[in-house]
């Protein structure tokens, strides 16, 4: 597949790794060189100089015969350009562009651009993303990360093991043992900075940071067995008007078990926004590093503390002084990844990267044959893929202990009509089955070609 990359940034950046690295024309273009250099030299890729939206910088790209365009640059309009130009001028069949601003958002989503007036295939909202992540953190706020697979019913979750965990130097095929009702399996572990699929006789250890495929059902029970404690998240307290906090704001107003939320918002014209669009949430405009305000919202009383606000340390520090004041839980909106190390020593219980969602959702949307999702974990260091068996895949009809992984893949979770199993070696993986399997980096091409997926992207 033949892909062009308009942004070297970090999310264009991430997109050209794990394209370039399953062995596709890649061919990234940024207006700044240092990017573009910056691209070339440590990726397998090609790159152009020059603004994506120019039809000649495109036509130097390769679009003529380009298969998929990616406008992610910082630029709303150039994103909208690039894919217009790609469009009319090339002829490129798919085109998928970031946009931040919530009129064109508003706008796409009510339908008002047809496809011939805004040749765009899919919109990522890096925003809506974020927020929807945030929705997740806190419907299992102990989980330092979170997914949903399977039609809802599956779910990632990052757990960080701690000395009370009850099951730490218990050897991993023992646990199935131990808890045979149980629909959860630990697919990934990182130790000391290194991800890694644990094999059966691996023990987990206190400081390890665990990734579990539980069935959805089983979640809060997943949690308890790895030592988190379980409890309902009624008053929430948001750092942040903006468009994420916003949207969670939104979402948490609609749900059934309903849940107390204040948002402390700095700049005045958002905070009046914010309250005029909110029925229910009590909107404070003042610092949220601020004691007094934060004892005003009720931080002492609240169950989470939810930090996203543009400025990454502002987050940080907020959730560090909500946690003294108090707050048993912390979620942070964290762009920059070298200030993710701190989470820990700082006490924050969760964090949630732009990056690492907007990525993910991209990915999602550039799979094709029968993958259904994909959800990039960690630093690009694996990848969970959830994907329909289709009649041809080499492990349709064949039992999972009969089948010829790599070492770095595990299946997760499968789904066989409306029934979810979670895979034992005995178990058999047949045509139409939905299967999810969590897979090294380097191993995605390998599951790829087990599930058959990697002749078209589209």
């Amino acid at each position: 597949m033949k892909v062009i990359i308009c942004g070297a940034g970090q999310v264009g950046w991430q997109i050209a790794r794990h394209l370039s690295g399953e062995k596709n024309d890649v061919t990234v273009v940024d207006n700044n060189p240092d990017l573009v250099a910056r691209a070339t030299e440590t990726l397998d890729v090609q790159g152009i100089t020059g603004f994506a939206s120019y039809p000649d910088v495109l036509d130097n790209a390769g679009a003529r015969d380009a298969d998929m365009v990616i406008a992610a640059t910082h630029s709303d309009e150039v994103n909208m350009v690039t894919c217009q130009v790609a469009h009319s001028v090339f002829a490129v069949p798919r085109k998928i562009a970031r946009l931040r601003a919530q009129s064109y958002l508003n706008a796409i989503y009510r339908d008002l651009y047809r496809q011939d007036h805004l040749p765009i295939d899919v919109v990522i909202s890096p925003e809506r993303e974020v927020a929807e992540a945030a929705l997740r953190r806190l419907q299992a706020p102990t989980a330092f990360d979170t997914e949903r697979f399977l039609n809802d019913r599956a779910t990632l979750l990052g757990i960080a093991l701690e000395e009370d965990c009850p099951v730490v130097n218990t050897p991993l095929r023992q646990l199935t043992d131990l808890f045979s009702t149980l629909s959860a399996l630990v697919v990934g572990v990182r130790r000391e900075g290194t991800l890694f699929a644990p094999e059966p006789n691996d023990q987990l250890f206190p400081g390890d940071q665990i990734y579990v495929f539980s069935e959805t059902k089983d979640v809060n029970r997943t949690l308890e067995i790895f030592g988190k404690q379980v409890r309902r998240q009624d008053r929430v307290v948001i750092l942040g008007g903006g468009n994420v906090g916003l949207a969670v704001a939104e979402a948490l107003e609609t749900r059934t078990d309903r849940v107390r939320a204040k948002i402390i918002e700095l700049d005045r014209a958002v905070a009046e926004r914010a309250a005029d669009a909110l029925e229910r949430t009590v909107v404070l405009h003042g610092n949220g590093m601020d004691r007094e305000i934060l004892k005003e919202a009720g931080i002492g009383r609240a169950d989470a503390v939810l930090a996203v606000t543009s400025d990454d340390k502002v987050n940080m520090l907020a959730a560090v002084r909500a946690h003294n004041m108090g707050c048993p839980m912390s979620i942070c909106l964290v762009n920059d990844p070298s200030l993710v190390p701190l989470m820990d020593p700082l006490g924050i219980d969760a964090y949630i990267n732009p990056r690492q969602t907007t990525v993910s959702s991209i990915l999602r949307h550039i799979r094709h044959g029968r993958v259904r999702g994909v959800y990039s974990v960690g630093d690009a260091e694996a990848e969970v893929i959830e994907a329909q068996v289709l009649s041809t895949s080499p492990i349709a009809g064949q039992r999972i202990r009969d089948i010829d992984f790599p070492e770095g893949v595990l299946v997760g979770g499968i789904l066989k009509g409306d029934t979810y199993v979670k895979p034992e070696g005995s178990t058999r993986i047949d045509e139409d089955d939905v299967v999810v399997m969590f897979a090294m980096s380097g191993d995605v091409p390998e599951v790829e070609r087990l599930l058959q997926v990697s002749i078209d992207y589209f």
